[in-house]
């Protein structure tokens, strides 16, 4: 790959594209190693929280110099210039959770992740061609993010990054071939460690997985991604209290927009046409999930003529109706979301069994 038309290029995406910031939002990722994995492949998770509620999934065409990919996007961004979790052609993927203690964005450039991500899987072939890319940005990149990239090798690595550079850390060197990473970097300073709640939680969810088996995927949307545990081990929704207030210290909260977990491709299979991208849309704890591919993403996953996905309206046509108040004073309706919440994972079951005979039922 030519690092130096990578670097024109991407620069010319990025100084193009000069849209709204993002604003502070929080995410819940990890990266699973095929050995990790209960089906045999790798797999890259985004639990996403975000100020835009409406995501879909779209395919960008590639050219003769770029690949086409596959790639959650926020509604209304009609040119698909921000991608936030996706993969391509070559079966590389890509995803990110916004940092909050590493060196801050400069005033001049920031909240460019999307436009990076997009990059990344229009000219990126593999986890190398992506540690080139960061290395070759303009600096300084506007950027302040850990992002999760593998390949379809398998390898995989987070790249803690900030304006003038990032640090590494590969999947190979992770404990029980797992990292997680919510809205701190490690690399970072002890203070504004943002999503360290969250980050426990997510641990000791899959802690307690692995113990006894491997993580699958159902593991990750219906599971970590409907969680209401919070940091003292109690559980709201489980408990039988009919509310609980929403204080970001849960998974599941009132800014959740997404689930989304990309499973591999197998060894021999094709390293596109073998990902298959989970996808639930809207508030994930009342959505179910379905699988996009390269070739084939599903009606509900994408935009209608108003730009929003049908699947995502329904799920946050829920959500209207899943919390009291607003604001520091938002609470969960936890009542209601019982009501729903195990339909929707009935539903999303059912499509994992369509490609994974060791689905559960419920």
């Amino acid at each position: 790959m030519n690092v130096s038309y990578i670097a024109s290029r991407a620069a010319a995406a990025l100084v193009a594209a000069l849209g709204v910031a993002a604003g502070a939002w929080g995410c819940t990722s990890a990266l699973i190693g095929a050995d990790a994995s209960a089906t045999g492949r790798w797999m890259l998770w985004k639990h996403r929280d975000s100020g835009h509620p409406d995501n879909v999934v779209d395919r960008v065409e590639g050219t003769d110099s770029t690949m086409a990919y596959v790639a959650l996007f926020n509604a209304g961004d009609t040119g698909r210039l921000e991608a936030w979790i996706g993969f391509n052609s070559a079966g590389f993927a890509v995803m990110n959770t916004a940092s909050y203690n590493l060196a801050p964005d400069t005033a001049r450039l920031k909240d460019r992740e999307g436009f990076v991500m997009s990059r990344a899987l229009a000219v990126c072939r593999d986890i190398e061609e992506f540690d080139s890319l960061l290395r070759t940005l303009p600096r300084p990149m506007g950027i302040q993010a850990n992002f999760g990239a593998i390949d379809s090798s398998g390898n995989g690595a987070f790249f803690e990054a900030h304006d003038h550079g990032f640090t590494r850390h590969d999947l190979d060197d992770a404990p029980k071939g797992i990292i997680i990473r919510t809205n701190f970097s490690f690399s970072g300073g002890q203070e504004n460690r943002l999503g360290k709640e969250r980050f426990e939680n997510a641990s000791y969810i899959i802690d307690t997985i692995t113990s006894s088996g491997k993580l699958a995927p159902w593991h990750l949307t219906e599971t970590l991604s409907r969680s209401f545990r919070l940091p003292d081990g109690t559980d709201p929704l489980a408990s039988g209290q009919t509310s609980a207030a929403d204080l970001g210290r849960c998974i599941a909260r009132g800014s959740s927009c997404a689930s989304v977990v990309i499973e591999g491709p197998m060894p021999g299979e094709h390293p596109g046409k073998g990902i298959v991208m989970w996808t639930a849309l809207g508030f994930p704890a009342l959505a179910s999930t379905l699988p996009a591919t390269l070739d084939s993403i599903p009606r509900p996953l994408r935009a209608a003529p108003n730009d929003r996905a049908p699947q995502c309206e329904k799920a946050n046509a829920l959500r209207s109706k899943a919390f009291i108040g607003k604001g520091k004073k938002r609470r969960f309706k936890l009542d209601f979301i019982r009501m729903h919440i195990t339909d929707c994972r009935r539903e999303s079951l059912a499509e994992y069994r369509k490609r994974h005979s060791g689905a559960p039922n419920e």
